[in-house]
């Protein structure tokens, strides 16, 4: 740790820490240089499993923006981002550095100085199972019941969380909570996020602290939001943990498009479609039973660019998108967005990869299944989704939340 700080000290960006208080900007050397160690060689050397939650819950905002402040006490590392420049003495700056080295690593966020300086760290979490997740749930499924249209939202951040994943690189996925991140925010299949759900969740995170991680939550309110609108009771597991900073984002292009190549619906978009799903290593039946998410929300011109509901209950759970894409003439929209398609009502929309699904014979037969079978879409539903936020995690926990 103190050959990192020594490193450190040579470079300019000392001086970027806009102290006048040289140990000051020492102490938060040492955090960045612990941090260091932790993400690049403790973690991948023995794993994350012995490190407390306080090791693992540094905050992604920049110590460059931080104060060190004085407590009366023992009380837990906190970064704030006051403009008040006062710092503790000379004694409890070294109690804090000899106490912190052991602290960060052994995972004890205590410091056994009396007059220490704690900094309790915001922006991640580590989903230790000391959490009661009915009680997440519950507060999950207030936000849904004190207005509805949020479910929909929730579902799509838990979806997008979650599918980013790739069976051969073995990154991405919900994990790491990476989604929280405003590197991963501006992808464009996850425009809007930034200022729905993940506001929306912020309340329930700073309720729990960092015993709940972002990644359980965004994750658990997918299965929340499902169920609040209907739809079945689908399998859960806690103990992910948060990504550190932004370094573990995947590129942008991971998640499904709603057209490739030639305006409309083409066989290109069954192949996107494959392309994307096997990827993450989902067959047919399973990239079908997914697509039925689309009974719930809608397309806003503000984020996709696209517009409209795809059933006329976008709050309820249900089979309905599949009838639809049956039942209803869909024909192209003459308007001055992206291709889609509409019904003669004009109130109800499709993509180009939705209605792919009637057009291509391996994803036809899927679709005929679930719009004569609810009970069946359910079933396979649940399964797909709970395979979708369990890629490529480890070491997570069933937990009982409904």
């Amino acid at each position: 740790i103190f050959y990192l700080i020594g490193l450190h000290r040579h470079k300019s960006e000392v001086h970027s820490f806009r102290y006048s208080d040289k140990a000051t900007a020492s102490t938060l050397l040492l955090i960045e240089s612990t941090k260091m160690m932790l993400t690049k060689v403790l973690v991948p050397c023995i794993g994350a499993s012995i490190l407390a939650p306080g090791a693992l819950a540094f905050s992604p905002i920049s110590v460059s923006h931080a104060r060190i402040t004085k407590s009366s006490g023992t009380s837990a590392l906190c970064l704030s981002s006051s403009n008040d420049e006062s710092v503790g003495d000379d004694v409890s700056r070294r109690a804090f550095l000899s106490s912190t080295a052991y602290a960060l690593v052994a995972g004890s966020m205590t410091t056994p100085a009396a007059n220490a300086i704690n900094i309790p760290l915001f922006g991640g979490g580590s989903g230790d199972g000391t959490t009661d997740y009915k009680a997440v749930a519950n507060d999950i499924a207030s936000i849904i019941k004190g207005d509805p249209n949020k479910g929909p939202t929730l579902v799509r951040l838990a979806w997008h969380s979650s599918g980013t994943y790739d069976k051969m690189s073995k990154d991405g996925g919900s994990g790491r909570g990476t989604i929280r991140f405003k590197e991963e925010l501006v992808h464009g299949g996850n425009a809007g996020l930034d200022t729905t759900a993940v506001v929306w969740m912020e309340d329930v995170k700073k309720k729990y602290g960092d015993s709940l991680s972002y990644a359980d939550l965004y994750t658990l309110g997918g299965v929340v939001a499902i169920k609040e609108l209907g739809g079945p009771t689908i399998a859960w597991s806690s103990g992910r943990v948060d990504a550190l900073d932004p370094s573990e984002v995947t590129p942008d292009g991971r998640l499904p498009n709603a057209d490739v190549g030639p305006a409309g619906s083409d066989p290109g978009d069954a192949d996107h479609l494959r392309t994307i799903f096997n990827r993450m290593g989902f067959n047919d039946q399973e990239i079908v039973a997914l697509s039925g998410a689309h009974a719930l929300g809608r397309c806003h011109t503000t984020a996709s660019g696209y517009d409209g509901p795809w059933t006329p209950l976008p709050t309820t759970f249900n089979n309905l998108y599949f009838s639809l894409l049956n039942q209803v003439k869909w024909t192209k929209r003459d308007w001055s967005g992206p291709y889609q398609y509409e019904d003669d009502g004009r109130k109800l929309m499709m993509l180009p990869t939705d209605l792919v699904l009637i057009q291509d014979d391996k994803f036809k037969k899927y679709v005929d299944l679930y719009a004569g079978n609810q009970a069946k879409f359910f079933d396979d539903f649940s399964k797909a989704f709970n395979k979708l936020e369990e890629l490529g995690t480890s070491n997570l926990k069933a937990t009982e939340w409904a």
